[in-house]
């Protein structure tokens, strides 16, 4: 996942970049938004605010803000500076070096790529001074989606109009994706637990809340990888993945991956699958009429291991399997044995009996466990842990030769 600064400035187009910010965290991004003094006239801060979930940056003087001298500190956080949409008066100061409000020295302060969208009236557009300012800065780097034709604000109709949020956000996370390790791999990633219903109204499940194998899912696409998320049932709003295949049971998850594991780079199971499903689930709900009840349960079947022997069966080393191992007691012990057990890559030994790692939580502690020496992740955030895990995942990948077709 990136930080992405979005500086917003002075034009009518100033509405469109709430869907730009939007789109933005839908492909998996985070967003800090940096509005200058005239983009305050268009749209207010408390809406870029209450989509981003951070503090709008609107004033370089604000008090407090020079604690860690922010524009230096986000200069040095942010993936990428994109400015849409950008008035010819901004893009003049960019070009020649005037750092007078927070987002023109951010621009001077940051190493990150930028990308401008810029938003005029034609005649300003077309202007040798405005095409001169393009092209200072094209020389310097800066990258450009070009705006579009159409009825402008001012009432003219012609070139200039801010590009569509769809072409803004696809133009930046195609930027900051580049050419990474996990570029054009094809992953498939579980989450979320599995319900194995008793009746059809009541089920036996797990507190699994599928927030890890999300963060997975939205992280490798973030990095370029082509993903399938097959997710359990959960609450969580689907990260921007080619596709999200949903199951319920644990046979479903069972049926659906190893269906997509043809032509898949590497799998990762993050899902917390039950070992158990009740024997004959009744028709009807059953009547709560007695003091006991006696339930029959079966085992489930073992997808990482029918995986390994499938993948063992053609005789390669792909698709690099990943694991997780859930644990409450003895943890990188009984992790690593189940590593050997199903022949798996990778297992990520997860202790689920802490409060602050494991289910239901936004943070997670783990321990990676291949071959080599354990990798101990210390708490944080699942997006940050996720992002270990890739890394992981990419060196692997490096090591494994892509199969002749």
């Amino acid at each position: 996942m990136s930080l992405i600064a979005l500086g917003i400035t002075g034009g009518i187009g100033a509405y469109k970049a709430i869907e730009v910010a939007r789109g933005l965290q839908k492909r998996g991004h985070e967003v800090v938004a940096i509005m200058t003094r005239s983009a305050r006239r268009f749209v207010g801060p408390l809406t870029f605010e209450a989509i981003t979930r951070r503090r709008v940056i609107t004033d370089q003087w604000s008090p407090g803000s020079n604690a860690d001298i922010e524009h230096i500190s986000i200069a040095s956080d942010i993936s990428l500076l994109l400015i849409a949409p950008a008035t010819a008066n901004t893009i003049g100061k960019l070009a020649n070096g005037i750092a007078d409000d927070f987002l023109s020295s951010l621009y001077l302060a940051t190493r990150a790529p930028v990308l401008v969208a810029p938003a005029m009236n034609t005649h300003m557009l077309e202007h040798p001074a405005v095409q001169r300012n393009l092209a200072a800065l094209a020389t310097r780097g800066v990258r450009f989606v070009e705006p579009g034709e159409g009825f402008l604000a001012c009432g003219w109709v012609g070139k200039g109009r801010v590009a569509e949020p769809d072409e803004v956000v696809t133009a930046a996370d195609q930027l900051i994706r580049g050419d990474g390790p996990l570029r054009g791999r094809r992953l498939i990633v579980s989450a979320g637990p599995t319900f194995e219903d008793l009746d059809p109204v009541r089920f036996v499940g797990n507190r699994s809340s599928g927030r890890m194998g999300y963060a997975i899912a939205a992280e490798a696409a973030a990095r370029g990888a082509d993903v399938v998320l097959v997710s359990g049932p959960t609450g969580l709003q689907p990260p921007a993945v080619r596709e999200v295949v949903r199951v319920r049971t644990a046979a479903d998850m069972h049926d659906a991956m190893l269906s997509l594991a043809e032509g898949a780079d590497a799998i990762v199971m993050a899902a917390a699958v039950a070992n158990y499903t009740p024997a004959s689930p009744a028709v009807q709900k059953i009547p709560h009429d007695s003091e006991t009840m006696t339930l029959q349960l079966t085992r489930t079947p073992d997808i990482l291991g029918a995986l390994a022997s499938w993948r063992a069966a053609r005789g390669g080393r792909r698709p690099v399997l990943v694991g997780f191992a859930a644990e409450t007691h003895d943890v990188v012990e009984r992790a690593r044995a189940k590593r050997l057990r199903k022949g798996i890559d990778v297992i990520v030994a997860n202790d689920v009996s802490r409060s602050d790692a494991g289910f239901e939580v936004d943070t997670n502690a783990v321990t990676l466990i291949g071959d080599g020496p354990d990798e101990t992740v210390a708490l944080a955030s699942k997006a940050a842990v996720a992002g270990t895990i890739l890394d992981r995942l990419a060196r692997l990948l490096a090591t494994v030769p892509t199969p002749v077709s």
